[in-house]
């Protein structure tokens, strides 16, 4: 068996206002389960890139130990690239973000990564605001160690092997808004049309976006009594809104169910709109969207979509106030203010 894609594509592919076309946004064959639904997130992720017209090169993708964390190898074979220790890729993150603030940071974590390991870690990158794109691909189990229950799996959620959950599950949406994070939503990875809107999206927010996903495990947690198999997400998801991203200054046409729309503007000028849907939910209302998703929770419902956005999200750099241009770019000359300088400053520390 090989895992080497084949080089030919159709002539006729189309190509985005970069030049590229789709495959220029690939990677490696896949190695994880047929079907498995990190594999749709990460199609979701290429068709994103390809649609927002990313250069593969101002993109750096970062993970750590899981299934979901092999996926980078699938996806941008063109970006920038680190697969980092279990649980510790929001410090990976955190310090390439601060050494060069024009890529796009891109991390991907799993449930066990992200809600055990790495909460700590997790915590702290939302409490800095750090301008990343942070998915979770949640499919409630260990999926590499044979299937035990994560911190996300649902209390009396049963697995494979038939055991039942005792514990309480970790809601990191919920976890999200609660500590801060400028832009939250949640998704299934069975869902690309309201998926990859949401990718676009979180790439063009100034701070930290989190987009929790589940995704069905299809070897060890897509049996009866999981409540992250695939049955029982599409019977229990609850969306907020019909999703989409309008980028700036590209004419796009949608339709929309009746009822009201709202436009959320980010700092670049581009726009999220939103259909509402859900009576009393507003995106930008931190409180109202902490009541939808404990409101979900307790009647069981996987809510999806855009649950929070603030629009005047503030990023690390800006709130320590590093220079405009990249630390990694600076000169000597630039970082030696000069002996008078100096001079002056251990004066004030005297």
């Amino acid at each position: 068996m090989t895992y080497i894609r084949p080089k030919f594509r159709h002539p006729e592919l189309p190509k985005n206002k970069l030049g590229y076309s789709v495959d220029y946004y690939e990677g490696a064959l896949s190695t994880l389960c047929a079907g498995c639904g990190h594999d749709s997130i990460s199609a979701a992720i290429v068709r994103a890139c390809y649609e927002a017209n990313i250069e593969p090169h101002k993109l750096a993708k970062l993970s750590g130990i899981g299934c979901s964390s092999k996926t980078p190898a699938y996806f941008l074979s063109n970006s920038h690239g680190f697969n980092s220790v279990h649980g510790r890729m929001p410090s990976i993150a955190t310090g390439a973000n601060l050494a060069n603030r024009d890529l796009i940071y891109f991390g991907v974590s799993g449930d066990g990564d992200t809600a055990s390991i790495g909460m700590g870690q997790f915590v702290h990158a939302i409490r800095r605001n750090l301008n990343m794109v942070y998915i979770v691909m949640n499919n409630g189990c260990y999926g590499l160690t044979k299937g035990q229950d994560s911190a996300t799996a649902d209390q009396g959620s049963k697995n494979k092997s038939g055991n039942v959950n005792l514990f309480d599950s970790i809601d990191l949406a919920g976890m999200a808004i609660e500590l801060g994070a400028s832009f939250i939503a949640q998704s299934f990875s069975g869902d690309k049309t309201q998926l990859v809107p949401l990718i676009k999206a979180a790439m063009h927010h100034p701070g930290f976006a989190f987009i929790n996903v589940i995704s069905p495990c299809v070897t060890f947690n897509n049996n009866a009594g999981s409540t992250k198999s695939y049955d029982y997400v599409r019977h229990h998801i609850d969306a907020t809104a019909t999703v989409d991203f309008v980028p700036e200054m590209s004419e796009i046409t949608t339709e929309y169910d009746e009822g009201t729309s709202k436009q959320v503007k980010m700092h670049d000028g581009s726009f999220v709109s939103l259909h509402k849907v859900a009576h009393g939910w507003d995106p930008v209302d931190r409180l109202s969207a902490m009541n939808a998703i404990h409101h979900a929770r307790a009647n069981n419902e996987v809510l999806t979509g855009l649950l929070y956005i603030n629009p005047n999200s503030n990023d690390l750099h800006h709130l320590v106030q590093t220079t405009d241009k990249p630390l990694n770019v600076l000169t000597k000359s630039e970082l030696c203010p000069g002996a008078e300088a100096l001079k002056k400053i251990n004066e004030e520390l005297k």
